[in-house]
């Protein structure tokens, strides 16, 4: 019988209905597993056992009152610790947030809890979610379950290794410029970034306004579809909140509407130039290949403004941040470093000393400049020109195509400190997500395959138009369920420490 912690979300959910596994035994299995394996990975940044068995047993007493347990019915559930949890600490991966203790559950965690979901924690992440690769958290990096001296990708690298190695089921990352995409195609998981305001940001600690979004990584596609369906809906709380109605995403995993026939898949050639590694190269057309087997047909797709998306996406991007990071004063959230006798202004320059870290320092200072009088019209509503002309881009290929298929990341997990001193390098490795972000559409990571030389997984990007999750969802679950790629494991995930 397949281990506790290896079980879809899906399965558990149904087990736990039919009260085939209780909840409680579904959580404990989870904890002894985190236990055994996060020294070593460094996933969660706080465990809250206790608070996750209470839930659980509340799911178990439901189920045994006849009441409706939920769409995820103790299934266990990590958070990146951007989400806002009441009463239980929320870092962002920043010392300058260490004791804060929100009096609230952010929307998309309240959702969860509405559907029976049991949060085990909060996951590891780069700070602020400034990073690809999860090495700029202030409280120690995350490692790659596939191969522990490389990284797991990032901002959501946390969220992503705890999937890979079954440390919980599902996970909640937010995607930036490919924060959750990314992360699962170099840790061989699945990634869900919905339309932008598909999902409330209520409760979210804000990186950049205009492009984060909130969305689950798992490793099925239709695990990922039940938890869209669970936190997705319009919320009176987030002015930017889509109000409409929420599809049945896990119609779209089933066998029937896995043929493909008649549904069009593009390809843009602007995202197989140089730069790419050959064998994603490979193992990606080889994915696309498997779609037309499927029945779709592949057609040609340009998106010409695309080589621009990186410049403008760290114009607008830090703009919005040093906007959102300057509430960070040291006096009004988190950490209270004080002695007898500190003035407010000796403990805001203490606070400050030990707070932010050189990457958001970096960004900050960044997007000040860029919105300097005598700047913002050369470079923050330049950068927003050109996204516009990138939006338009996408809208024209979708009058052809149904949905877009890419690589994710031009690069397989590299090591951990490869790329640290060389921010620009650091910077491309979101290169193939980035466009998304700036239109607003959803997209999905799948893996689709290993590299020959290492053996390290990587992703097939999936996109869509505005509101077309559940067209790619679909072509996700079809693709899955023509490969076995989900079905393996980290060789070393089963090793555990004393």
């Amino acid at each position: 019988m397949t281990p506790l912690h290896w079980r879809s979300a899906a399965e558990i959910a149904a087990q736990v209905a039919a009260r085939e596994v209780s909840a409680v035994e579904v959580t404990r299995a989870h904890l002894d597993r985190i236990a055994a394996l996060d020294r070593r990975l460094g996933c969660y940044l706080l465990v809250d056992g206790d608070g996750a068995l209470a839930q659980a047993a509340a799911v178990d007493r439901a189920i045994a009152a006849g009441d409706s347990p939920g769409l995820l019915a103790g299934v266990p559930v990590g958070l990146k610790d951007l989400l806002v949890t009441e009463g239980v600490a929320t870092t962002a991966g920043s010392k300058i947030l260490a004791g804060f203790i929100p009096p609230y559950d952010g929307t998309a965690v309240a959702r969860l809890r509405q559907a029976g979901a049991v949060i085990l924690g909060k996951l590891n992440m780069d700070e602020f979610a400034m990073g690809s690769s999860t090495e700029n958290s202030a409280f120690g990096p995350v490692r790659n379950p596939w191969d522990e001296s490389r990284v797991p990708g990032g901002s959501s690298g946390g969220s992503a290794a705890a999937v890979a190695a079954g440390l919980c089921a599902v996970a909640l990352g937010t995607d930036t410029g490919g924060s959750i995409r990314q992360p699962a195609a170099l840790s061989g998981v699945v990634g869900l970034k919905p339309t932008y305001g598909r999902v409330s940001r209520h409760g979210v600690i804000a990186f950049a306004s205009s492009l984060d979004q909130v969305g689950p990584l798992a490793r099925t596609v239709e695990d990922c579809a039940l938890t869209l369906e669970a936190i997705a809906g319009h919320d009176p709380k987030d002015a930017t909140s889509i109000d409409a109605p929420v599809p049945r995403y896990r119609d779209a995993c089933t066998a029937a509407a896995a043929d493909l026939s008649g549904l069009r898949v593009g390809v843009p050639e602007e995202f197989f130039a140089a730069g790419l590694d050959p064998e994603i190269e490979r193992l990606v057309r080889a994915a696309i290949a498997k779609l037309a087997d499927l029945g779709a047909r592949v057609v040609p797709a340009s998106l010409p403004n695309s080589e621009h998306s990186l410049a403008t996406y760290y114009l607008v991007a830090t703009a919005e941040a040093s906007s959102n990071l300057a509430r960070y004063d040291g006096v009004r959230y988190g950490l209270r470093v004080r002695d007898p006798g500190d003035d407010l202004n000796t403990m805001y320059q203490k606070s400050r000393a030990a707070g932010f870290g050189t990457e958001v320092k970096r960004r900050i200072m960044l997007g000040t400049y860029a919105l300097r009088a005598g700047y913002y019209d050369a470079y923050y509503l330049r950068a927003q020109k050109v996204r516009a002309l990138i939006k338009r881009d996408f809208d024209r290929a979708f009058a052809t195509c149904d949905v877009i298929a890419t690589p994710t990341s031009p690069i397989p997990a590299f090591r951990l400190g490869d790329r640290t001193e060389d921010p620009l390098a650091m910077y491309l490795a979101d290169i193939y997500t980035i466009s998304c972000n700036l239109a607003g559409l959803p997209g999905l990571s799948v893996p689709c395959g290993f590299t020959t030389s290492n053996t390290l997984p990587t992703g097939l990007q999936l996109l869509g138009p505005p509101l077309g999750e559940s067209t790619v969802l679909r072509v996700a679950a079809a693709y899955q369920r023509a490969t076995d790629w989900h079905t393996r494991h980290p060789p070393g995930a089963e090793r555990s420490t004393p």
